[in-house]
């Protein structure tokens, strides 16, 4: 197999690893949020005012969440563009040395 695609592949099981991870611990964040809702919903004596700064709080969470999420996919598109550019300066470097040695081997 070629070092190009084993790379890729590791780059994608890596990727779709962490997605995963990502839409459980969304998932899971989210549950709770909505738990928190309904529990504040049954509860008279909080007040609208005591409920905002919840409110605030899960937004900032999703919201950070994601900023996360696409941090983390912005650094696995670099790090697979990197990966290839470096296969591929690797395979021209090593062509680059067979020719020199062809070139010396034939004059000698």
């Amino acid at each position: 197999m070629e070092y190009n695609q084993m790379a890729k592949k590791v780059i994608d099981f890596q990727r779709i690893s962490f997605e995963n991870w990502y839409n459980s611990v969304s998932l899971l964040q989210d549950q709770a949020a909505s738990s928190m809702n309904m529990i504040l919903d049954q509860t008279r004596w909080v007040q609208e005012d005591g409920r905002q700064p919840l409110q605030n709080w899960i937004n900032l969470f999703q919201q950070e969440r994601d900023r996360f999420k696409n941090y983390v996919a912005q650094g696995f598109d670099d790090f697979e563009k990197f990966v290839t550019e470096s296969v591929a300066e690797g395979r021209q470097a090593v062509s680059k040395v067979r020719k020199q040695a062809e070139k010396q081997q034939a004059t000698n």
